[in-house]
């Protein structure tokens, strides 16, 4: 059977001035992704990119046509990348067989078919459109490039492991990887920025579950915030900036397509223009 996506529409900066908490959260905020037994899927217009999970629960869930993609089968005009939260799991593409493991990423190129999702894993699922196909690669945590940033005494101390990546692993635009923070820090991309050339989505991930992280959008003279659980992702437009504080520390994945591939695309907000 098809699977369908719950679409978001895109909102402009002066509409989302006038959302109050729960507006706020039905347009950007992403719950309940990781069912059991399921693959649930979320259809943003900015970039159209489409974000979701698969929890095969030890049977196997297979991800083939999307209405909403507009293709007989979801990778016909787009490229995917598959980021496994849980435990060993297998993702299978053409024919192919993929072992998987904890914090590893599949890319999946454009024309693939169907895929499909076994074992254990818990799978976050992102998918852009493209316009060239790129081999489907997986990216174990050794090949990812590492960044280390921030310091102790800024609570900020972290690394970036980038996958989908130009230096990594080819891609047609789609870039993704993880943040991890070191135990006492919490801040993440502080100074904020924005980049109106491509949009981001982040999943939030290995925290607690009396944990929060406290995830800030909105232009920098309009700062909103919305407060984000365990395993729950946000859409982050690109006229908006995004940082986040948590009550700890905590993993994020991070996702982005648009017209720029380079990582450090960016335009950066001073402290003082924040409000």
């Amino acid at each position: 059977m098809p699977t369908h996506a719950e679409i978001r529409h895109a909102t402009d900066p002066d509409s989302v001035r006038r959302l109050d908490t729960q507006g706020l959260r039905a347009q950007f905020h992403v719950g309940d992704l990781f069912r059991p037994g399921e693959i649930r899927l979320v259809y943003s217009h900015y970039d159209r990119l489409i974000l979701g999970s698969a929890v095969p629960e030890g049977g196997v869930l297979t991800l083939d046509a999307v209405p909403q993609a507009g293709t007989p089968s979801l990778l016909d005009r787009r490229e995917m990348g598959v980021l496994n939260i849980g435990a060993a799991g297998t993702v299978t593409v053409a024919g192919q067989a993929h072992e998987v493991g904890p914090g590893e990423v599949l890319y999946i190129g454009l024309g693939s078919g169907p895929v499909s999702f076994g074992g254990a894993g818990r799978f976050y699922i992102l998918s852009a459109p493209a316009h060239r196909s790129c081999p489907t690669r997986l990216i174990r945590k050794e090949d990812a490039r590492r960044v280390e940033l921030g310091s102790k005494e800024a609570a900020n101390e972290r690394v970036i492991i980038q996958f989908l990546h130009p230096e990594v692993a080819e891609s047609c635009q789609l870039l993704m990887g993880y943040t991890q923070f070191a135990p006492g820090s919490v801040w993440n991309t502080m100074p904020a920025h924005v980049h109106d050339r491509r949009m981001e989505a982040y999943l939030y991930f290995d925290l607690p579950e009396d944990a929060r992280v406290f995830h800030f959008m909105g232009q920098p003279e309009e700062t909103r915030h919305i407060v984000m659980k365990n395993e729950e992702a946000v859409i982050s437009p690109p006229w908006s900036i995004h940082a986040g504080a948590g009550t700890g520390a905590y993993t994020f994945c991070w996702a982005m397509a648009g017209d720029n591939v380079d990582f450090t695309d960016m335009d950066m907000v001073p402290m003082e223009a924040l409000a």
